[in-house]
């Protein structure tokens, strides 16, 4: 279905990128059959060409014209000017996939052509190395064949799962700022063993693969956390003793506090685009 679609990119950043290198390695798509356009960075567009052959232009309209499937990929911020410079120009048929998070999917129907079918995504920074978990939801109208595009799309650079929109600031708590945690475990994990004795590039070296490890555990037994957690912790071991410190820090509520906060800025920062009257003119 995407090989003979003809992809338009607004916005030319790292999530534009990742998507553009996904599919071009998976050959979903020839070069020639994306366009990418930007906001005013040249060095942008003509690196883009330069490095993956796509056909680049200055031109908002353009891209517009060309695209079967239009990834809105800006900042959130920049959605409303994208939409007065080019909602209307858009036409019956067209699939809009948006990935800037926060902004709901009738943000976009008051402003496109009616006929426009309105897809919305929240990957995360993981698409960089095709490892995204990714949502998506269509807006009311929104066909089966939108969905599977985007979904195909998008299948690119991870694995997709498909949600109510009511349930989209949910997943950004979650997944989409859930490389953070992550992130912030494994610097934890890595001073921890610092402070025990090791060198640093080695205890970070055994966080990356313990996580990685355990992550490749879940996805390849299928197993409950739980079951998996279980089978690691001996009655009076080390690992026991390890986790009795956490629960006792209020690690889980920690986690849970955390995603409930992120999801609930996402609220607040999709609130300040979700009307059309905030365009300021």
């Amino acid at each position: 279905m995407l090989a003979q679609t003809t992809l338009g990119f607004l916005g030319a950043g790292a999530m534009a990128e990742a998507l553009i290198r996904g599919v071009l390695a998976a050959g979903l798509v020839a070069p020639d059959r994306i366009w990418v356009t930007n906001r005013s960075n040249r060095e942008r567009l003509e690196s883009l060409a330069r490095r993956f052959g796509v056909r680049t232009t200055p031109r908002k309209a353009e891209v517009v014209a060309a695209a079967d499937l239009l990834v809105v990929a800006c900042k959130p911020k920049d959605v409303p000017d994208l939409l007065a410079e080019v909602g209307r120009l858009t036409r019956p048929g067209q699939v809009l996939l948006s990935v800037a998070a926060g902004v709901p999917t009738r943000r976009f129907l008051d402003e496109v052509t009616p006929g426009v079918q309105v897809v919305r995504a929240m990957p995360n920074t993981s698409c960089l190395v095709r490892e995204s978990a990714t949502a998506i939801c269509g807006a009311p109208g929104t066909g089966p064949e939108a969905l599977a595009l985007a979904r195909e799309l998008l299948g690119a650079v991870g694995r997709v799962v498909e949600v109510p929109e009511d349930l989209m600031d949910a997943v950004t708590g979650l997944s989409g700022s859930g490389p953070a945690y992550v992130y912030l475990m494994v610097e934890a994990m890595e001073q921890a063993g610092v402070q025990v004795g090791l060198d640093s590039r080695v205890a970070r070296e055994l966080a990356v693969q313990t996580l990685l490890g355990a992550a490749r555990m879940l996805v390849e037994t299928g197993a409950d956390p739980a079951v998996l957690r279980q089978q690691v912790t001996s009655p009076g071991g080390t690992t026991m003793a390890g986790l009795q410190v956490l629960r006792e820090m209020g690690f889980a509520e920690a986690l849970a506090r955390a995603v409930a906060r992120a999801a609930e800025r996402s609220r607040e920062l999709g609130a300040l685009v979700a009307a059309p009257q905030a365009t300021g003119g």
